[in-house]
């Protein structure tokens, strides 16, 4: 069994940028609405991969008791802003807010997140069309693609079916040829699916959803899923301990997939700073 060491991989996608970034001087916003523990993390995390890649970097703090309209306003400066070649709105957003109307306002050039319905529907035309894939499922293709785990042909089992993770990467793979299953929670015997997998794919949120039981041997795991267990420590949603003694593959939680997600909004801020500077 092999760990697939996302932090590890990150710093080097995030240092094979700096020269560009030297060049270009991109600039990323985070708006951050409210004070979500996990949130503040995620955003502190983005801050010092800025900083190490030579990219500037700009917060916007707003209270929870910002009305959509008022929020909708803050995305429209940024948009019209020239300083700033991307931002991402940091989710989860009070419940006031329909997260949709936000995504819709984001400018899809600027819009690093990859959520925006312009990026999403271009991923369908084929990988020549990712330009800004949604983070987590394009980091999860740069991990694959580093450790030469072959995807066409595969049996690949993505469980989840989020528009941020589960849908896009089920996209990606079928992009470069694999055999995609997508599962959810009305999937009828869910264990059936992915005993079938040669990559396994999981982003529900549930911890121990996928026990050794429910995996074939050599089975490559891409666990999506952060939760938090009782004593605060952070894990995925599968039973690592035990799916990792049949796995050829596995990620770990923490130290995974998180932070090939920042690595890839790292990547898509450059993209777009390029994109825009050459009017692609």
């Amino acid at each position: 069994m092999q760990i697939l060491d996302g932090k590890a991989l990150s710093e080097k996608l995030i240092d094979s940028v700096k020269e560009k970034a030297t060049k270009l001087k991109p600039k990323l916003a985070v708006v951050m609405v409210g004070e979500d523990p996990a949130s503040l993390v995620y955003v502190r995390n983005k801050k010092r991969a800025c900083e190490r890649a030579g990219i500037e970097y700009e917060e916007l703090k707003f209270p929870t008791s910002i009305t959509q309209d008022e929020l909708l306003k803050e995305i429209d400066k940024l948009n019209k802003d020239d300083s700033v070649n991307g931002f991402i709105v940091q989710i989860p957003l009070p419940e006031h807010i329909y997260l949709p109307e936000v995504i819709k306002a984001i400018d899809p050039q600027k819009d690093v997140d990859g959520f925006h319905a312009y990026n999403i529907g271009k991923m369908f035309l084929g990988p020549e069309f990712e330009d800004l894939p949604p983070a987590t499922p394009f980091g999860v293709v740069k991990l694959l693609d580093y450790y030469d785990i072959p995807i066409q042909g595969k049996e690949v089992v993505v469980v989840g079916r989020s528009n941020i993770a589960g849908k896009p990467i089920s996209v990606m793979m079928l992009n470069r040829d694999a055999t995609v299953t997508t599962c959810h929670r009305l999937t009828k015997d869910l264990a059936f699916h992915t005993r079938r997998a040669d990559i396994l794919i999981v982003a529900v949120g549930k911890p121990n959803l996928i026990t050794a039981d429910m995996v074939k041997e050599g089975v490559v795991v891409v666990d999506i899923g952060t939760n938090k267990k009782e004593d605060g420590k952070l894990c995925g949603d599968v039973d690592y301990p035990n799916v990792s003694k049949k796995a050829s593959y596995i990620t770990p939680v923490p130290g995974g997939v998180g932070p090939m997600t920042v690595a890839a909004l790292i990547l898509n801020t450059v993209r777009a700073t390029e994109r825009q500077k050459l009017n692609l």
